[in-house]
């Protein structure tokens, strides 16, 4: 972790505080060393160093409470390891309470949270395409003799690594080396720095590059000009940085910090971690949602239906066989086996022999389930020693490795006729929104002592299992939310097609076309490209399936959130623009994941989409109204500069003007924003930006060119005593500063005052009024520079006290700015379709 003082550092480097420091630094030669003693003056210096201060604080004390924010968020959030400590025996423990020496029991779905030596596995297949980039599992093994001499590191057998996951089987491994100190730590290190962009972070680089190159354009022009007519070209250069500055939204780095972080503590309230505080926005450009229906369309609560044989007769051995499969497992147990363990549980009170079953049978051995076969199977011994191989999975995958039935007693061969029938009946369960898994056995011949994938064949069906997983209440009203706020929902399950279907029925969720994974394996790109548009749900879907949909929806044109739980949703959540998992996911996805919910509820995340578009709602007003009224400004200054006999405002005014405003936006993240911005998805749009500076921003110059034609040939000369060329030394040094303050004064009044009209779409004050905070801070920075220029202050940088009379003129030249700005809105509105 970065230490207090190396983030107070770091929070004082941005290319904003750069420029002021130049300025800064051109300010000590030409007011401090230069001058002779008497004509020294510091106080342009004083205010670039108070708000180079400033700035940089406000931001070190914003981003340090982000930090404790987001750590305090991170703890709600609980990534854990089996570890076995003495004398406590086995317990869940923090992985960052993991050290060397440790011994942790791993299983499918576990991340691995250390560097570790393998003690003992059982058909350990681990993923390290953190580390190698290889997709394919690789087996670990304890076997010392496996070693290949010279090989790499990542493929010694005996050493699984951290961030690597556990995709199938079962360890036992002690801890060498953690955090920092691992292989991936290193690789992290090395890195770091090196992600790529979100379209979070393009969005804000691509605002930097519009204002940079404006600048580019601003200055030169101003510095010649200014230059040319003043004669004085040390003073021009001085000017032309301070429109640069001007033009420059120096608080951004800190409302971006603020407004995001704020979004996080909003989001936690609603049940809502955010991992990655860019997710935020762009969890509020999403336009499609990916998701298994599991757990998100339904209650995530599976009860066991019917056990039933071939014929769809109730059979209790069927259920006593699944029993055991579920009951000696090791790897994850998911809804299904603690469905069936629980029913046999409370069938035990009716006369089914489930004590017998727990006691009376020893696990021998165990195939794991992966996602490919969608089966496993377990090897058990009964009391007398004869020992049976029982399986579990997907129906077609059942049938792929079965030759025989068993019906009544009796074994007969699986011929078309009852394989016809089997699918009859599920297919019936299946329209009724039931989930299907079929169970078969066989007696293994001879005296196998170890069992693997090959021994899962010629087996006997048994029957099957139909469970029922009940839509969520609030499904409906979420789907409905998220359709109404422009996120189209798509389903990607491995479950079948009359299933999904039925169960979108229920949650009144339309679909006309759905696309299994067989019809995907059969497109190339182009043709998925095409057909995408039009499926609502995809089916029988690999993890490989469901990234290439993720990827194909992208290149579409798609933001892509995708909601993941499992360790088969690993490469589809890596594929998509957020990845979204809930707090009981497998530690794999919480660690890919963006956004952790701790609740599974599409109602939730509908919130929090909702609050993304907020918070960029936000954003952009900040952008848009700096821009555009800094903009103005300076096209201002570019106009008076060429009539003016001097500068029509101080380099040391501009930048005090600019951090008082600046300061006021402080309290932008906590505005309202239009229902009708929330309604569809926003993304970031510098040519949005741009378009709207040079078209809202040079409105306020005719009320800047009233506001000088007032000054230079109302308000002056009557307290300076004349028109300018006609007075002396001391007379024009009076005309200039009162001039100053006139400008500084109603710019101020102009900027913050049409905040509230650019703020929103509608009527300004009346039809959206501006939130409390927005409200009280705009009239301060009204106040405050209102009064300064009768502050000694206020004289010390230039400024002369103004007639009480300006002020109604100020009055009027504000309430007309915004009236025309308010017509200039509709207009804008009429021509591109939006305002913000």
């Amino acid at each position: 972790d970065k230490s207090a003082g190396l983030r107070l550092a770091q929070a004082f480097v941005n290319p904003f505080t750069a420029i002021l420091a130049v300025i800064g630094c051109i300010s000590v030669f030409t007011d401090i060393i230069l001058p002779p003693p008497g004509a020294r003056d510091v106080m342009t210096v004083s205010v670039i160093a108070v708000m180079i201060f400033l700035s940089g604080l406000l931001r070190f004390i914003q981003e340090a409470r982000s930090d404790r924010a987001a750590a305090g968020l991170a703890k709600m959030v609980s990534s854990t390891a089996a570890v076995i400590r003495q004398p406590d025996g086995m317990r869940e423990r923090p992985i960052t309470d993991i050290v060397a020496g440790d011994i942790i029991r791993l299983a499918a779905g576990d991340m691995v949270p250390a560097d570790c030596r393998v003690l003992r596995a059982k058909d350990l297949f681990i993923s390290q395409s953190a580390m190698t980039g290889e997709s394919e599992p690789v087996e670990k093994t304890e076997r010392t003799e496996d070693i290949v001499p010279d090989q790499a590191i990542t493929g010694c057998p005996t050493l699984v690594f951290m961030g690597s996951t556990v995709v199938s089987g079962s360890a036992t491994v002690m801890a060498v080396a953690t955090g920092k100190n691992t292989l991936f730590g290193d690789m992290a290190a090395a890195l770091s720095g090196r992600r790529e962009k979100t379209g979070f972070e393009k969005g804000l680089h691509a605002v930097s590059g519009l204002l940079i190159r404006f600048m580019l354009i601003m200055v030169p022009v101003v510095f010649l000009i200014n230059g040319l007519t003043k004669g004085d070209w040390m003073e021009a250069l001085l000017f032309a940085i301070s429109i640069a500055v001007g033009l420059t939204p120096e608080m951004l780095p800190m409302i971006v910090t603020t407004s995001l972080a704020k979004g996080a503590v909003v989001m936690s309230r609603k049940k809502t971690i955010i991992k990655n505080l860019g997710a935020i926005q762009n969890l509020g450009a999403m336009t499609v949602l990916c998701t298994d229906k599991t757990g998100t369309l339904t209650q995530d609560k599976v009860i066991i239906e019917r056990h039933l044989d071939c014929h769809g007769q109730s059979d209790d051995r069927v259920l006593m066989l699944a029993f055991l499969n579920s009951f000696h497992q090791t790897g994850l147990k998911n809804l299904m086996d603690r469905s069936i363990i629980e029913l046999a549980e409370e069938k035990a009170a009716t006369g089914f022999q489930w004590r017998h079953l727990v006691t009376g049978y020893a696990k021998i051995d165990e195939i794991p389930f992966d996602f490919e076969r969608r089966r496993m199977s377990v090897v058990v011994a009964s009391p007398d020693g004869h020992k049976t191989v029982i399986t579990k999975g997907a129906l077609e995958e059942m049938l792929s490795v079965c030759s025989h039935a068993e019906y009544n007693g009796q074994i007969v061969p699986l011929d078309a006729a009852m394989e016809n029938t089997i699918r009859k009946t599920v297919d019936a369960l299946n329209d009724d929104g039931m989930r299907v898994i079929a169970v078969a056995w066989k007696a293994p011949s001879g005296n196998i002592a170890s069992f693997s994938v090959a021994d899962e064949s010629d087996m006997i069906f048994a029957g099957y299992l139909a469970f029922l997983d009940p839509p969520r209440e609030s499904t409906k009203q979420a789907l409905a939310a998220l359709a109404a706020h422009g996120v189209g929902v798509r389903i990607l399950t491995g479950d079948n097609e009359r299933v999904t279907r039925a169960i979108c029925r229920q949650v009144g969720m339309p679909v006309t076309t759905i696309m299994s994974g067989a019809d995907l394996e059969a497109m190339d790109d182009a043709a998925l490209a095409r057909e995408i548009g039009h499926v609502q749900v995809f089916a029988r879907l690999s993890p490989a399936q469901k990234a290439r949909i993720v990827t194909a929806l992208r290149a579409n044109g798609h933001t892509v959130g995708f909601w993941g739980d499992g360790m088969n949703d690993l490469p589809a959540m890596k594929a998509a623009d957020i990845g979204i998992s809930v707090d009981t996911a497998a530690d794999v996805a919480k660690g890919s994941a963006d956004i952790i919910l701790l609740e599974k509820d599409l109602m939730v995340l509908e919130q929090g989409v909702v609050e993304g578009r907020r918070i960029y709602g936000n954003l952009i007003k900040y952008i848009k109204m700096t821009t555009s009224s800094n903009f103005g400004n300076m096209f201002s200054v570019l106009a008076a500069s060429l009539f003016l006999p001097f500068l029509p405002m101080a380099a040391v005014q501009i930048i005090l003007l600019n951090l008082i405003y600046d300061t006021v936006n402080i309290a932008m993240p906590w505005d309202r924003v239009d229902q009708a911005f929330l309604a569809r998805p926003r993304r970031w749009d510098a040519s949005s930006i741009g378009r709207f500076m040079v078209r809202i921003g040079p409105v306020s110059s005719v009320f800047d060119i009233a506001t000088f034609l007032l000054m230079y040939f109302v308000v002056c000369p009557a307290v300076a005593g004349g028109p300018f060329e006609t007075l002396d030394t001391a007379g024009q040094a009076v005309f200039i500063a009162v001039f100053h303050a006139g400008w500084f004064v109603e710019s101020m009044w102009t900027q913050t005052l049409v905040m509230h009209v650019i703020r929103t779409e509608k009527g300004a004050f009346f039809r959206n009024r501006a939130s409390w905070p927005v409200l009280l801070a705009s009239t301060a920075g009204v106040v405050i520079a209102s009064v300064i220029p009768f502050t000694s202050p206020g004289h010390a940088i230039g400024l002369a006290q103004l007639p009480w009379s300006c002020y109604g003129w100020f009055a009027l030249i504000a309430a007309a700015y915004m009236a025309l700005v308010a017509l200039a809105r509709r207009a804008y509105i009429r021509k591109y379709g939006e305002w913000l």
